[in-house]
């Protein structure tokens, strides 16, 4: 059982857990996280993609009294907490730019009065930068009923803080402001490197300094390995004689995507001619994916040219309104009436797609998405495990692919390096003006850099298992040094372990490989009786 702030009485956190969240019990670490913001602690979390990070502030929230502040990057995400908070009778709400006047002071008369209904409160951090919002809160803290803020998805401060979203810089405000008592503080993300942490923690004026080591802060991490996701690099070359004119990558997807369907309607064949009986919705239900792309444009032309494929896809980003974005994400996840068996067996019936930038995913319910493609190269190595991580939350098998080609790459390099040039030259000239962050901003950049320079990496490295490159750059607890030939890091769920270091170093260089490479590469490869194997 936990103790409640000033030695309140214990609570029984299993009851509420199963009560309310309908769950028989807690996953590893989640338990401590909760006990201890329930203790007044300050905390920050860094767990894996799946973790349950929203339980270690909603289930809290739930015993006692007392408002907790959810502080989101997004409202799509938001929406999606909510609606899940609400639906297990959580009194929630939220304040945004599309709350009316009417429904907003309704709000702030509940959260004012003295003992309010709500337990949750969502917002954006811009809302937290205003004025008025400021001052409701220091009322609310005045009465004793706020209980403790909540910073869901906090890589977003180092992430946007620095640039396009700067309220986000502003959060230190709780720390420096609601004292006496303090308020705590629980700063929750699934990808932060030792820069980012230190960055979040900055931020928002919590002590770096573990409780072990006399500070204020109780630190809780998992690892980020997620077994049950296949990690795969896909490499071709846009002057290859297999590749079709410009940067075109769809008919390499597409092929992808029809052997996917092709081995489900086999399966469901043996399946209706040797155990009909034993076909479930599960088995007919649409296998729903996620294809991330770097620009918006690009999503409503590839999900054109799926669809006119007959491959059910949608187009998401941030560049459409409000409602299409919401219908088009409520159609993604949620459940899909089963096909009957027939249309299952086709590809028109064996999809349910989206075609995103990555203003999609970030904290979406979606347990069972099947695979995650990259449509190029990852923008970034932090975003790329956070958009991969969101394939299998359901703890079963799932892909994580990425379409990889070098002339793709240095044009990311290029547009990158001029991006981040530019932000340096931007903050040079505001230093030699006398204005301040120049040092913030060229380090941001290095980081921006390096982040994209890792992703490469990953996609190029032939040597190691991609399971262990991801547990290394997070400092979560890599699996070993790798590199010898058999010895597996993930149970076969990366290329590397499945093919061995040898035939994946061949299939990128023949993947690679320009039209004239290509044919001497088939040429050597002939005479060293390799031209029988085929891409995974």
């Amino acid at each position: 059982m936990a103790r409640g702030r000033k030695g309140k009485e214990p609570v029984d956190l299993d009851f509420t857990l199963r009560r309310v969240f309908g769950k028989q019990s807690f996953r590893p670490v989640q338990r401590e996280v909760i006990s201890a913001t329930i203790e007044g602690h300050d905390v920050f979390l860094q767990a894996a993609t799946s973790f349950g990070k929203s339980l270690c502030f909603q289930l809290p929230a739930v015993i006692g009294s007392g408002i907790t502040v959810v502080v989101s990057p997004l409202l799509a995400l938001m929406t999606n907490q909510i609606d899940a908070a609400r639906d297990r009778g959580i009194p929630t709400e939220t304040i945004s730019t599309s709350t009316t006047y009417t429904e907003r002071k309704r709000i702030e008369t509940d959260l004012k009065c003295g003992h309010p209904y709500t337990r949750l409160i969502y917002v954006t951090p811009e809302l937290c930068a205003t004025q008025n919002f400021r001052k409701l809160l220091t009322t609310i803290h005045q009465q004793g009923q706020l209980t403790r803020i909540a910073i869901d998805e906090a890589h977003c401060i180092s992430e946007w803080g620095h640039d396009f979203r700067p309220a986000y810089k502003e959060l230190r405000w709780f720390k420096q402001t609601l004292i006496l008592p303090s308020v705590p503080v629980i700063a929750l993300t699934a990808t932060a490197t030792p820069r980012v942490r230190e960055d979040i923690l900055t931020s928002l004026g919590l002590d770096p300094r573990s409780s072990s080591e006399g500070g204020t802060t109780k630190f809780f991490s998992t690892t980020t390995a997620r077994p049950n996701l296949h990690y795969e690099v896909r490499y071709f070359s846009e002057s290859s004689p297999h590749h079709s004119s410009g940067d075109d990558l769809f008919p390499n997807l597409l092929n992808w995507l029809t052997s996917i369907s092709s081995r489900r309607s086999t399966r469901l064949h043996y399946l209706h001619q040797h155990s009909p009986d034993n076909i479930t919705s599960t088995d007919l239900t649409p296998i729903s994916g996620i294809i991330y792309v770097p620009f918006r444009s690009t999503t409503e032309s590839l999900s054109a040219r799926l669809t006119s494929n007959n491959i059910t896809a949608s187009a998401y980003h941030a560049g459409l309104d409000p409602t299409t974005r919401q219908t088009v994400q409520e159609a993604f996840i949620r459940p899909h009436q089963p096909p009957d068996l027939q249309t299952a067996q086709t590809v028109a019936g064996s999809f349910n797609i989206i075609v995103a930038t990555t203003a999609f995913g970030m904290g979406i319910d979606a347990p069972s998405v099947r695979f995650v493609v990259h449509y190029g190269v990852p923008r970034g190595f932090e975003a790329f495990v956070q958009e991969s991580g969101r394939a299998g939350r359901d703890g079963k098998a799932a892909s994580c692919v990425v379409f990889y080609t070098r002339e793709e790459r240095d044009r990311v390099l290029y547009r990158v390096s001029l991006d981040v040039n530019r932000e340096l030259n931007k903050r040079g000239n505001r230093n030699n003006q006398g204005g301040e962050g120049g040092g913030v901003g060229k380090a941001q950049a290095e980081a921006r850099m390096k982040s994209l320079q890792k992703a490469i990496e990953y996609c190029e490295c032939t040597s190691r298992c991609r399971h262990e490159l991801i547990s290394e750059y997070f400092a979560a607890g890599a699996t070993g040094t790798g590199g010898l030939e058999g010895e597996t890091k993930c149970d076969f769920a990366c290329d590397y372990c499945k093919e061995g270091r040898q035939k994946l170093r061949k299939r990128m260089e023949r993947g690679l490989a320009d039209e004239e490479a290509a044919f001497e590469f088939s040429q050597r490869e002939r005479s060293n009786g390799w031209e029988g194997y085929e891409d995974i």
